[in-house]
């Protein structure tokens, strides 16, 4: 094949992929709006578009395969298609992570904690794979560092957040007369809340990851992120 061609799919890849976290990060939004307006048409429009993203997936890793295998790239394209790869499957399990978020969404009836903020510590997890996939399509190594940090500030809100909720459980005064159903009720609002938090974290880690990867294809050491 000739050198123009393989520059070629060597770009195809780059982009389809940047396509990839524009599709995630869409059903990562809805469903958090979804979470936030208990919205049931939103949730089930979020857990339904997982097969698109999961055949997108699989198309992509088929690509890196066929380079990997036919092209025999070496030096930085290797580096390249190798975090290309990893970069996928994180994607992957952020849309993962979305279609919880829709599934939470389904049996939400309430606002258990309201004072806190899922949406705010989202928002910031969600600019982590936003610059993660800047970093990856402008080459990076700088704003990779900056990922990495962010990531230490939001593990301290999730954790923050999962106390609070756990303590304002224990400090709770439980009606007398309240039904083992209504118990039942509130125990199972507050774990969901707690799987909210818990996956909203690891959004955050899935963008380092993607960090670590890009710093690997630019620097090829991944070891400096962490």
């Amino acid at each position: 094949m000739a050198r123009e061609s393989y520059q070629e799919l060597l770009e195809s890849l780059r982009e389809d992929i940047l396509y990839m976290s524009e599709l995630v990060l869409d059903r990562l939004r809805l469903g958090l709006s979804a979470l936030e307006q208990k919205d049931q048409e939103l949730a089930w429009e979020v857990i339904e578009g997982d097969d698109e993203i999961n055949q997108l997936y699989l198309d992509l890793e088929q690509d890196c395969i066929d380079l990997l295998a036919l092209q025999q790239p070496v030096a930085s394209d290797l580096r390249f298609i190798a975090a290309s790869f990893k970069i996928i499957t994180d994607l992957e399990r952020i849309g993962d992570l979305a279609t919880n978020l829709g599934e939470y969404s389904l049996e939400a009836e309430r606002d258990v904690f309201p004072e806190v903020d899922i949406q705010d510590i989202a928002s910031v997890t969600i600019e982590m794979v936003e610059d993660a996939m800047d970093a990856y399509d402008g080459k990076d190594s700088e704003l990779c560092y900056t990922i990495s940090d962010t990531d230490d500030v939001v593990d301290e809100r999730c954790e923050a957040a999962s106390e609070a909720v756990v303590r304002d459980l224990i400090e709770r005064e439980i009606d007398a007369d309240s039904s083992g159903e209504e118990i039942e009720q509130l125990m199972t609002d507050v774990s969901r809340l707690l799987l909210t938090i818990r996956d909203i974290e690891r959004v955050g880690d899935h963008a380092v990851n993607i960090a670590a990867r890009t710093l690997y294809m630019v620097e090829n050491d991944a070891d400096l992120i962490y």
